[in-house]
């Protein structure tokens, strides 16, 4: 047929030639595919295999075909996997999906493969052979190798920061509480993060022969900045109350040397309670000063708990001329003075509620502790703190002080 002068084809004769132009195609796109085909009996003997997995193993048609087994190209490994997995598989499911194996190459090499097999059956349900499809798993082994190196390599760096915070963190703590005569000394540490060092801190230490200090406070901010700021507060908290014992006048000290300080951008103010301790007979008398802390507690050893509360104590360091308030107190045998930082109260729980958003919990809980000493005090409020929260997310120091009654002096 013509049109024009133009020889049209015949609806039949493109049908024609799409159908034998599809079959060709068919048969090209199974050998030449961009992954491996094969086919095996249900005894694993090879039947059919296209061009493109033999090109990847370097073996002739012949070679394969009727001769080899497809597990006779794996390799040791892949064959022991192919009699547990591979084949119990095939066998209960009729089909194995996206399984890593090595393929062993004529010249000998190995070959990263991921395999996808299904059983074919006849109209009965019966099997007939098994269909394999072989992806070609070099570079995604490759990834995988690289990406593993990666990540020990990470995890090494990880254990190595940590064991370098874990070093510094302890710097900034006493490596150990002194021994006071008569007085029972406890104090527990709860750090967040391994990655992070802490700006929770404390500390109990010797001013003359029966008087000596304590303070516990808590930095802004956390990491590298925040160990210098907290290394810097606590020689100098140290330092000033040689100087001037008076709790109000250390933390205007403190006060003083953190405006001093010529760091853009890096935190220096913090929270701390800085008080005085001295023996008085079987007593311990205390005065100490609050700047912007949460107030001491004195579990009084028939239940009563105090709450040494300073009105307008103000941050350390955020002001020129900052406020501090000063309280006082008597420890008798069997009370306990316990500061805490804001870790403990603001701990939540997974409904979201903090340990201390009511005010009076915090006592309650501290009332039924009473007579039991410093050293127990603190390692029930360490329950209370992990009770409360399983993982807390702040930093939390306790510190606790207690005379002891005088038989057990």
């Amino acid at each position: 047929m013509s049109v024009a002068g133009h020889q049209v084809e015949e609806p039949e004769d493109r049908e024609a030639s799409f159908s034998a132009l599809l079959e060709d195609s068919m048969e090209d796109l199974y050998d030449n595919a961009p992954c491996g085909y094969l086919s095996t009996l249900l005894d694993g003997e090879i039947a059919k295999v296209n061009a493109t997995l033999l090109t990847w193993l370097g073996y002739r048609r012949e070679d394969l075909v009727g001769r080899r087994s497809f597990a006779d190209l794996l390799s040791v490994g892949g064959k022991l996997y192919h009699e547990t997995h591979y084949a119990p598989m095939l066998r209960m499911h009729g089909e194995a999906r996206e399984l890593a194996l090595d393929l062993v190459t004529a010249d000998g090499h190995r070959l990263p493969v991921l395999v996808t097999a299904t059983v074919k059956k006849n109209q009965d349900g019966d099997p007939l052979l098994v269909r394999i499809t072989v992806f070609d798993a070099r570079e995604r082994r490759a990834y995988e190798r690289e990406l593993l190196r990666a990540r020990r390599e990470a995890e090494r760096e990880r254990e190595r920061l940590q064991r370098l915070t874990s070093t510094l963190q302890r710097t900034l703590l006493p490596a150990e509480l002194p021994e006071v005569l008569g007085l029972e000394i406890a104090a527990h540490y709860h750090a967040a993060s391994s990655d992070q060092v802490g700006g929770d801190f404390y500390d109990v230490f010797p001013l003359d022969a029966d008087r000596w200090g304590f303070f516990l406070g808590d930095v802004c901010g956390k990491g590298p900045q925040a160990a210098v700021l907290t290394s810097l507060t606590r020689y100098t908290l140290r330092a000033a109350a040689v100087h001037d014992t008076d709790p109000v006048a250390v933390l205007s000290t403190l006060n003083s040397v953190l405006r001093q300080r010529h760091d853009p951008g890096a935190p220096r103010f913090c929270t701390v309670v800085f008080g005085l301790l001295q023996p008085d007979g079987d007593d311990f008398a205390v005065s100490l000063a609050s700047g912007g802390h949460p107030p001491p507690l004195v579990i009084r050893a028939d239940g009563e708990v105090d709450v040494l509360t300073t009105p307008g104590g103000q941050l350390v360091g955020a002001l020129p001329d900052a406020h501090f308030v000063a309280t006082s107190a008597r420890l008798t045998p069997g009370d306990v003075l316990v500061l805490y930082t804001d870790g403990l109260t603001e701990a939540r729980r997974a409904d979201g509620l903090m340990l201390g958003e009511d005010e009076e919990r915090l006592p309650a809980l501290a009332a039924g502790f009473a007579g039991t000493g410093a050293r127990a005090v603190v390692d029930s409020l360490a329950e209370v703190l992990t009770a409360w929260a399983d993982e807390p997310s702040d930093d939390t120091a306790i510190l606790a002080l207690g005379p002891r009654p005088p038989e057990a002096r």
